[in-house]
């Protein structure tokens, strides 16, 4: 017997480091497989809005104008909060300026929090450059009061006027308060048991949802998930974590899975800018290009009368402009074979310099075709 079971610790010594081979194998990402954290969230995780109307004081004589109204009775509401009665239409300061306040509340947000706001312009301001933010309340669609936002601003711009020359960079309206905002009322969490959770793809997809859901039963155990449509996937929490199901969800999140993705180009005619996947499938497709140049030049002359005796009554000197139009083409235009993706055919066409403006062109004509079997995206 205890050769036998001697003879058994052997054998699992050999298979253990296999074992932790085929586990780690298992485990490991391939090549184009990324965590499932990363292809979404879970349903209900999202921001939430908030917005709040302020003033915006210090300003170097760039503020609001006299004439508006809204400015000078928010300065004056906000005076009256001091035992300071000023009517509105004796402040005349262009120091202030009337401003818009806006803010996202995260979904897990707790009492304490900072959060990040920006701050635009709501009159007639030409710059918030040196600006600072008074006590602003933050609300959110409901009503009610989840932020106060106060701060300096930091402004990407500036505005500088004199003489009616004007030299302005980026927009000088609109700034921010990095962490200028607390959060006063944390988002309301409830104990009640999880018995199921949805992740929702953020790029819905037949088929990454069934891989989604494929590798998390391979790894939870059959019947843990199941692919409802294209976007979203139901997860079943075990009776035992339903209550705690954080290191449960931790383990979701952080299996890997290759996701699929739908052949696109995408194009932006304003940059000049072609993006698309390398893999990207194209027919077999015939493309001739070839530069037209027209040039059009004017020389003008002057025509003086010139004659012996002295110059006829009436004769007049006069601009003469003489055109010349050149048309010339490059012997032999560019030929190009189709290859089996859009990154052999944009190659292809590089090696002929062919400029980005002109490769927008031709892969336009190329979808039209019916060669391009992706969806082209012009922006």
């Amino acid at each position: 017997m205890q050769v036998f079971v001697l003879q058994l610790l052997r054998v699992m010594a050999l298979l253990l480091p296999l074992s932790c081979q085929l586990v780690f194998a298992a485990g490991a990402p391939t090549e184009g497989s990324v965590r499932i954290k990363d292809l979404g969230r879970l349903q209900g995780w999202r921001d939430n809005a908030l917005v709040g109307y302020g003033l915006v004081t210090g300003l170097a004589g760039t503020g609001d104008s006299p004439s508006n109204k809204a400015t000078r009775q928010a300065l004056s509401n906000l005076l009256s909060q001091f035992n300071q009665t000023i009517a509105a239409d004796q402040l005349q300061s262009r120091n202030v300026a009337v401003v818009m306040v806006t803010a996202a509340l995260p979904m897990l947000a707790r009492e304490g929090d900072t959060l990040d706001v920006t701050v635009t312009s709501g009159g007639d301001a030409r710059s918030l450059v040196g600006g600072s933010l008074l006590l602003t309340p933050l609300r959110a669609a409901n009503g009610r009061t989840y932020a106060i936002a106060q701060g300096p601003l930091a402004v990407g711009g500036y505005r500088y006027d004199a003489n009616g020359n004007v030299v302005q960079k980026n927009h000088p309206t609109v700034g921010a308060v990095p962490g200028g905002a607390t959060v006063e009322v944390g988002m309301p969490r409830t104990a009640a048991p999880l018995p199921s959770v949805t992740f929702v793809l953020a790029n819905p997809d037949y088929t990454t949802a069934a891989r989604v859901a494929e590798a998390i039963n391979r790894t939870m155990g059959e019947g843990m998930a199941d692919a409802r449509d294209a976007s979203g996937i139901e997860i079943r929490v075990p009776e035992d974590e339903q209550w705690h199901a954080v290191p449960f969800l931790a383990r979701i999140e952080n299996i890997w899975v290759e996701p699929d993705r739908r052949a696109k180009v995408v194009i932006n005619e304003r940059t000049g800018t072609v993006v698309a996947g390398g893999d990207v499938r194209i027919q077999k497709v015939a493309v001739s290009h070839g530069d037209l140049r027209v040039s059009i030049t004017s020389e003008t002359s002057v025509s003086q009368p010139l004659v012996l005796g002295g110059s006829p009554a009436g004769a007049r000197t006069a601009l003469v402009t003489n055109s010349q139009v050149d048309v010339s083409e490059p012997a032999g235009a560019g030929f190009v074979a189709g290859g089996n993706t859009v990154a052999d055919l944009v190659q292809a066409l590089a090696r002929l310099r062919v400029n980005t403006r002109d490769i927008i062109s031709i892969l336009r004509a190329v979808k039209a075709a019916g060669a391009l079997q992706a969806e082209l995206v012009v922006q």
